[in-house]
């Protein structure tokens, strides 16, 4: 099941790592921690960094960068309002699978 699992998360963990800064500005280990404490043990630290790289460049969030007490300046990351477009529409988008692949499993009965 992992391997399934690592196959589903692929295409969902942006959308996670936006909802995760809806509710929080946040840097990205402390997304990546929020995230495995949240369940998603096998998540790698540069999985995220390399997702919030390409949020960044799409546009999706604000970056700031905050002195940090133990090397460089952090990346801390905010949602703007064209992540949160797009992070309504991935909740459109998750609602609508979700509904059709329960339909399909309690048809399948």
């Amino acid at each position: 099941m992992a391997k399934q699992m690592t196959e589903m998360l692929k295409g969902t963990l942006e959308g996670l790592i936006l909802a995760v800064l809806a509710g929080r500005n946040a840097y990205g280990y402390e997304i990546t921690a929020w995230l495995r404490d949240s369940g998603f043990s096998d998540i790698a630290e540069g999985t995220v960094y390399a997702l919030l790289v390409r949020i960044e460049q799409r546009g999706l969030v604000d970056v700031e960068k905050v002195p940090s007490e133990k090397g460089p300046p952090r990346k801390v990351y905010s949602l703007n309002s064209q992540g949160r477009t797009y992070l309504d529409e991935f909740w459109a988008t998750w609602n609508f699978l979700a509904e059709r692949l329960e339909q399909l499993r309690t048809e399948g009965k």
